[in-house]
């Protein structure tokens, strides 16, 4: 069985349930794997809504990153989903997968999403901030049912987690095999779903969560086809996401976007990138690499508050130089610096003193 640790930062493994026969010790390969995802996302975080002038290099770099980057992560709270047993809770446990899943996932969503729009209200009096709501009541709405304009968009992925965590277990009782799951997840991608409830990331990430799984049940045959897979799928990767990122390629895009072809682009890039990276970080310099281990045990509050430490950072930045032009350089390396350490400072040194917000950001 995995360690409780590893399991925490995608999802909670259930005491309950067995774990598959070839889950044996920590898997550092998918806590460096994540810790390289949650690098993506604070990059894909520096801006959030207007651009720095005279900068061109960063939307498409962006773009090319948002084509696997929560495919990626998606893959990854499935891989550690099934791994632990979860994803087969019998129905008995039903309930108490409900109330778990509610504490681990809801109450992170709910704590820091008001957290986040109370902060944006307040701090949007004194300092520019981005995505700010026109009051509190239409911020809430927004959070939780307009959700194209949630002003905490940066934490979406926690509530669509909470409902792959609990639709997984019934589409699994139907059938064990899994057709039944991957029918559903291909008929939810295809469908036009809209901007409420999430429902539309819900459509556009359940995919990848059911293939993290599938890889998962699949054992030591998946990560020996990753081994020998992973340098073809980087390299097919590269030519899908190159161009995009070089700005050959555009897309009229937004995050959650239906039509075509981000979508199909979406599809191809995020099923690339599971054996592209999951085998990265099984091989070379990235197997050896201890930052990427130590980000991926920080990784659910990093997640849950890059967002607000790159905003702060950049307010107080703002306030003494320009992001524009050539200075983005340098103010993007500080943001960076500011949404990673920032989560990680306060993990350790605060949070940790109040058992139960330790708790809510394991």
């Amino acid at each position: 069985m995995p360690s409780a640790r590893l399991a925490s930062a995608v999802t909670l493994p259930q005491p309950h349930t067995t774990a598959p026969a070839h889950t044996t010790g920590r898997l550092t390969d998918l806590d460096r794997a994540k810790g390289f995802a949650i690098l993506l996302v604070v990059f894909g975080h520096l801006v959030a809504r207007r651009a720095p002038d005279h900068v061109g290099w960063y939307e498409p770099l962006r773009i090319a990153v948002y084509l696997f980057h929560m495919p990626l992560f998606m893959y990854l709270s499935g891989y550690v989903t099934f791994l632990s047993g979860a994803a087969r809770t019998p129905p008995a446990r039903w309930p108490l997968l409900l109330r778990r899943r509610a504490h681990r996932l809801l109450l992170p969503f709910v704590l820091f999403g008001l957290a986040i729009l109370i902060g944006k209200l307040l701090v949007a009096r004194i300092a520019p901030v981005d995505n700010v709501p026109p009051g509190l009541w239409p911020g809430l709405r927004a959070l939780v049912w307009d959700t194209a304009h949630s002003p905490a968009t940066s934490i979406w992925y926690i509530a669509v987690l909470f409902v792959f965590c609990l639709i997984t277990p019934p589409l699994l009782a139907i059938d064990r095999r899994h057709a039944t799951l991957l029918a559903v997840a291909a008929a939810l991608f295809v469908l036009p779903l809209p901007p409420v409830l999430y429902l539309d990331r819900v459509g556009s990430y359940f995919i990848f969560f059911v293939a993290g799984g599938i890889a998962a049940d699949a054992g030591r045959r998946w990560t020996r086809a990753v081994d020998i897979l992973y340098l073809p799928a980087l390299a097919a990767l590269a030519a899908l996401a190159l161009p995009v990122a070089l700005g050959w390629i555009s897309f009229t895009w937004s995050e959650g976007a239906q039509g075509f072809p981000y979508k199909w682009a979406l599809l191809a890039a995020g099923l690339l990138s599971l054996p592209a990276v999951h085998g990265l970080v099984r091989h070379g310099p990235a197997a050896r690499s201890a930052t990427l281990l130590l980000l991926g045990r920080y990784v659910f509050i990093i997640y849950l508050l890059n967002t607000v430490f790159i905003g702060l950072a950049k307010a107080v930045l703002l306030k003494v130089t320009s992001w524009d032009g050539g200075h983005f350089l340098p103010f993007a390396a500080a943001l960076m610096l500011a949404g990673v350490l920032g989560p990680v400072a306060t993990k350790r040194w605060l949070l940790r003193r109040v058992p139960a917000l330790d708790r809510a950001s394991d």
